[in-house]
């Protein structure tokens, strides 16, 4: 096979898990009307059981570790241990966000809509995230497992999953947004190459 291209069309079914190395996940909020906050979690996994031949029958399952939240600003001093605590995430009682999908609606050769079920704090809500495979190959000597990799991005209301601490109050903007946006780049690994 020529190494030097990728080709979707040369996956295997199987499972495919995260490579976490070579993948990454960053959240933003709208803060106080004047400026946009980012941050990311460090450690998640995903597992993806998917058929290539039939990519709409793909199942996505994926958990974060809210401890490997990620403050890449400089901090003000006990920001990130209040952002752990509860009301903000519960950390010590909820130690993982969990993403379940449930349905995916194919809108391109390699886009799709993922409809997905997002749990922070023991409190759950649906969400939709656009999905592009950016390519992927079967394996070769010098990688000996399938590959494929995915750029996703989404938005949710976080008082839909019951993370409303520091809403502005009605009118304003003096607070943290309730819209959440997010981007992940993943990539994963699958079965092992048959060359």
């Amino acid at each position: 096979m020529d190494t030097t291209k990728t080709d979707l069309a040369t996956l295997q079914p199987g499972t495919y898990r995260l490579d976490q190395a070579h993948s990454s996940l960053i959240f933003a909020v709208d803060h106080i009307g004047i400026s946009i906050f980012r941050a990311s979690f460090d450690s998640f996994t995903a597992t993806l059981e998917m058929d290539p031949a039939d990519p709409g029958t793909a199942k996505l399952s994926a958990t974060i570790d809210v401890a490997s939240l990620d403050i890449p600003t400089p901090e003000p001093e006990g920001f990130r241990a209040m952002l752990t605590t509860a009301p903000w995430f519960d950390l010590t009682n909820h130690p993982e966000i969990i993403l379940v999908s449930t349905a995916i609606r194919l809108t391109g050769e390699k886009a799709a809509e993922v409809e997905a079920v997002l749990t922070i704090n023991g409190t759950s809500a649906p969400i939709t995230m656009s999905v592009t495979a950016l390519g992927g190959w079967v394996g070769n000597q010098y990688d000996p497992n399938a590959r494929i990799g995915f750029h996703a991005e989404g938005r949710f209301s976080r008082s839909a999953v019951g993370f409303d601490v520091g809403l502005p109050p009605p009118g304003t903007t003096m607070g943290v947004a309730d819209e959440v946006s997010f981007s992940v780049d993943a990539e994963f690994t699958g079965p092992p190459w048959e060359g």
